[in-house]
């Protein structure tokens, strides 16, 4: 009702403002989280936030305005804001109040619900508990959190298109500090779910993680086969999912610019974007510009299909928009993002991997890409963790070395992909997934 309220208020605000074409956006969203150290809350939070957003085009050029305040007056601030912020645009891109998609997809009809504040607190004190209680060398620094959260989005447009959508998630997850003497090693383990019984493996699981890592050693620096973790694999999909963009394909800062169509992976790789992946919390069956969203092959058996575009980007190309224009929230501009991004699993085994390259590493923790990877380039050079793997089976563990390459001729480089995506957590509607890579003669810096 609120919404139908402020939407008829901008309606007005625009008619007395002559505006022709115009847009409103409205997301608002309950959350609840805990998190604890040792055996506390540590924080809490629970509460209502979003808001409004008013686009309009003057002179071709488009206008933003938002804001949290839900009353008449503030609408029609909201469309002369508007209007002056789009007198200040000095860029010559087209822009456009969408027209409306011929079909959307249609969400499963599931009951979205906040989780009991009560039952956030209890599960993260009972996920803390439970993490001491496997291992006597489970120590301060051990934490776990649990949130959930409940958002609407609403559509609507001078061209009389009205799209609404709202979508949930909760889920934990536990972090074990684990010390012997003077060495400390952490681990984690992350799942969705709602009720304790979808979330109790986590302690033993987190545990298990930092005690396998105990005794480390360090690897001669070489050219070595690699398995890389699904879970550590798809870092790298997030790390370079800017190069699908084609707005940075447009602005020269993506070496995938014109190669549709090209080779640009192994000949049974297969990348693909599905905003409406079955299990995931996060669906959504349009984008932030109220173009329909669809799963497609991003790269297919190696070749490059299609880049990810909204509809300036798309008009620039003379393509149709892939419905990738999100709204990272109600006061964000559209940018191209990706939603459930993966490489599509294959047909081996985590042991098959193994067994495949007899001797070499299994890499189970790559940390700092943000200062190790460069999008343009495609250049990493990533901190590591893992085991070594002898005779076709998981070794001693490892620790303290670099794996670098470039992720352009990592593509290509595949040999083979394992039997699972493993899903990352959900960051908005964009999530990551990827199954166990194995690459050969990777160059490993170690002592």
């Amino acid at each position: 009702m609120l919404f139908e309220q402020m939407k008829q208020a901008l309606i007005t605000a625009a008619e007395r403002a002559g505006l022709a074409q115009y847009e409103i956006y409205y997301q608002v969203g309950e959350s609840v989280s805990a998190d604890t150290l040792k055996d506390e809350i540590s924080s809490f939070s629970s509460g209502v936030s979003g808001g409004i957003c008013f686009r309009c085009i003057v002179n071709g050029k488009m206008g933003y305005a938002s804001g949290e305040l839900m009353t008449e007056e503030a609408m029609a601030e909201l469309v002369e804001k508007a209007v002056s912020n789009a007198e200040c645009i000095d860029s010559d891109d087209e822009v456009f109040i969408f027209e409306g998609s011929p079909a959307y997809a249609k969400r499963e009809a599931v009951e979205l619900k906040l989780t009991d504040p009560a039952t956030v607190r209890d599960n993260a004190l009972r996920l803390q508990r439970d993490t001491y209680a496997q291992s006597d060398k489970v120590t301060d620094g051990t934490q776990s959190s649990v949130m959930s959260s409940v958002t609407e989005i609403r559509l609507y447009n001078s061209n009389g298109l009205e799209l609404s959508n709202r979508v949930g998630v909760s889920c934990a997850v536990a972090q074990a500090i684990v010390r012997d003497g003077e060495e400390a090693q952490e681990g984690a383990e992350f799942a969705e779910g709602e009720d304790y019984e979808c979330l109790k493996e986590l302690p033993a699981k987190a545990v298990r993680e930092a005690m396998e890592k105990m005794g480390a050693e360090t690897v001669e620096t070489g050219k070595y086969d690699v398995v890389f973790d699904g879970k550590q694999f798809r870092q790298f999909l997030s790390a370079f999912s800017s190069v699908f963009s084609a707005k940075n394909a447009q602005l020269g800062l993506s070496l995938l610019a014109g190669k549709e169509g090209e080779v640009v992976a192994a000949p049974f790789v297969t990348v693909t974007d599905d905003p409406m992946r079955t299990g995931c919390p996060m669906q959504t069956p349009f984008d932030g510009e109220g173009v329909a969203t669809g799963r497609r092959a991003v790269i297919e058996n190696g070749v490059l299909k299609t880049l990810l575009y909204d509809l300036t980007t798309a008009k620039k190309a003379g393509v149709a928009s892939t419905g990738n224009g999100q709204k990272g929230g109600y006061s964000s501009p559209v940018a191209i993002a990706p939603y459930s991004f993966s490489i599509e699993a294959g047909d081996a085994s985590l042991d098959e991997l193994l067994e495949k390259i007899g001797d070499g590493i299994y890499i189970t923790e790559c940390k700092g890409f943000h200062a190790g990877s460069d999008a343009v380039t495609g250049d990493f050079s990533i901190e590591s963790a893992g085991f070594r793997v002898r005779n076709g089976k998981r070794a001693e563990p490892i620790k303290s070395f670099t794996v670098a390459g470039n992720f352009f001729d990592l593509l290509k480089e595949i040999d083979t992909l394992g039997n699972e995506v493993r899903w990352g957590m959900p960051w908005g509607f964009t999530v990551f997934g990827s199954p166990d890579v194995l690459v050969r003669s990777m160059s490993v810096a170690g002592k």
